[in-house]
């Protein structure tokens, strides 16, 4: 069986710049994918069960974003058939990486191919916001410029990059820190090109570091390393990161790691891995 990959992502910055009446944030952010992958494979079926072979901790089956995402797909689809799915999982789930997200995205896009639905990727856009803001970016396939609640996206060519993201161990809530009364929600919006990505900044990293102290130390340690061109949370957190020019940079800092820290050396990726899987 063939497995696919689901990149991670790391928002570069991430600056909220206002609230919608039906309490969405807007915001603007820096989307780049990162050659850390879950991996995913389908087999099809005849009698229309989807089912996930590869139960995840924690996770009900019908919570799962690659069965709601498939089962979506059939829906929106009139498909009669149905697919067992098999998820490796290499991203840190809740870390602020997209994992889930980036499952749901390469499921709609291998079973558009795989039941011969053939649609065009801006239909699988609109079906993937359906399962979540973070979703459509990784069927867009290119480094991106979101705006809006995300889905607003224009590509953007980022130079090669290679980062150490840190992983602490604590799962974040990301209801609870855009719920937050000292969240920054008026950060004035700005035009890419020609904005700097080095003039950007993580709008909730301030609270997540305020409520969570193993954020602020791995931030804290990020920041004394040398040669890094941006240290950053990504997302929500609890994943923060530090861009380097070289891999052997990065490498070089992995090697200096606290005791106890989980990270990965990952390099930055140009697009989406299956960007030219389809239209």
């Amino acid at each position: 069986m063939q497995f696919y990959p689901a990149p991670a992502k790391l928002n570069l910055f991430l600056h909220i710049i206002g609230r919608r009446d039906d309490g969405y944030h807007l915001l603007q952010t820096i989307f780049r994918f990162i050659d850390l992958n879950d991996r995913l494979g389908f087999n099809l079926r005849s009698d229309g069960i989807i089912q996930l072979q590869t139960p995840l901790a924690g996770v009900a089956a019908e919570q799962n974003l690659c069965i709601r995402a498939a089962k979506l797909l059939r829906a929106e689809g009139s498909v009669n058939q149905g697919v067992d799915i098999y998820l490796e999982k290499h991203i840190p789930m809740g870390g602020g990486l997209g994992g889930g997200s980036s499952d749901a995205a390469t499921t709609l896009i291998m079973l558009n191919s795989l039941w011969g639905l053939n649609w065009h990727r801006d239909r699988l856009m609109e079906l993937g916001l359906k399962l979540g803001a973070d979703v459509p970016v990784f069927i867009y396939g290119d480094n991106a410029f979101a705006e809006g609640v995300g889905e607003k996206l224009s590509a953007v060519d980022l130079p090669n990059a290679w980062y150490l993201v840190l992983m602490p161990p604590v799962h974040v809530s990301t209801a609870q820190i855009f719920a937050s009364n000292e969240l920054t929600r008026n950060t004035i919006p700005i035009t890419i090109p020609p904005f700097s990505i080095r003039d950007g900044h993580n709008d909730l990293e301030p609270v997540v570091c305020r409520m969570y102290s193993d954020v602020a130390k791995c931030i804290d340690w990020l920041k004394k390393l040398d040669n890094t061109t941006l240290v950053a949370m990504t997302g929500s957190g609890a994943s923060v990161f530090a861009e380097f020019e070289t891999e052997a940079q990065a490498k070089e800092a992995y090697l200096r790691l606290p005791d106890g820290v989980n990270a990965v050396v990952a390099k930055g990726l140009t697009k989406h891995p299956l960007k030219d899987f389809y239209r």
